[in-house]
């Protein structure tokens, strides 16, 4: 029996560490980011509290609607820690993204973080691809008020498939979820990938691999 609560124990342990892994607990009230420190770590050295002001948690302009005039007919205004240094090691940040009709968010994935939508405005076609080799699609026209989830590290989308502007607004986990938009980085990554390679991989010929790098 003593054995056994024991493995229990153990076991718990470790599921708490594997849950907290990706966002180390803070250790202080609060680590603002010192743009300016010459140490180099996961994340950003802490400034001196002493400095630190309710500036540093602040970002003024969410509510200002983005531009859409532009190929994918939407705009996305994502502070993170660089624009909201009191971010740092709290594991959060957010996102707007006002779209025109028909505007979409094409098909990205951030490294470093999970993400919940919530629609203010409008009506969004949502969805994600699962890893391989299922590739299953879940998908959904959410509406205002509504709520999606994309789980960690999935590609996913969304369009604006009502006959008005939308507006979306998203909460991430990390201060510092980057992003990798599927298409700039294949046909657009410095250097080229080789035309052949991307022909093999997509199973067309190096012509369309051409035009398809061209617009980047």
């Amino acid at each position: 029996m003593e054995n056994l609560v024991l493995t229990l124990i153990s076991l718990l342990a470790i599921g708490w560490t594997l849950v907290h892994a990706g966002e180390p607990s803070p250790l202080q009230d609060f680590c603002v980011a010192d743009f300016d420190s010459p140490v180099s770590v996961n994340g950003h050295a802490c400034l001196d509290p002493k400095k630190v002001t309710a500036d540093h948690f602040f970002f003024e302009g969410l509510h200002r609607p983005g531009n859409t005039s532009n190929p994918l007919g939407s705009f996305v205004n994502r502070p993170t820690v660089d624009e909201i240094p009191g971010l740092n090691t709290l594991g959060i940040s957010t996102v707007r993204v006002d779209y025109a009709p028909r505007g979409v968010v094409p098909p990205h994935r951030h490294p470093r973080a999970s993400e919940i939508l919530i629609v203010l405005e409008g009506e969004v076609l949502v969805g994600f691809v699962t890893s391989d080799p299922e590739n299953k699609l879940f998908s959904k026209v959410v509406k205002k008020g509504d709520v999606f989830v994309f789980p960690f590290g999935l590609i996913h989308f969304q369009q604006n498939v009502g006959h008005g502007n939308a507006v979306t607004i998203a909460f991430l986990s990390s201060q510092n979820p980057g992003v990798i938009p599927i298409a700039n980085t294949i046909f657009g990554s410095n250097p080229s990938i080789n035309d052949d390679l991307l022909a093999k991989a997509f199973r067309v010929d190096k012509s369309i691999i051409r035009n398809l790098k061209s617009p980047y």
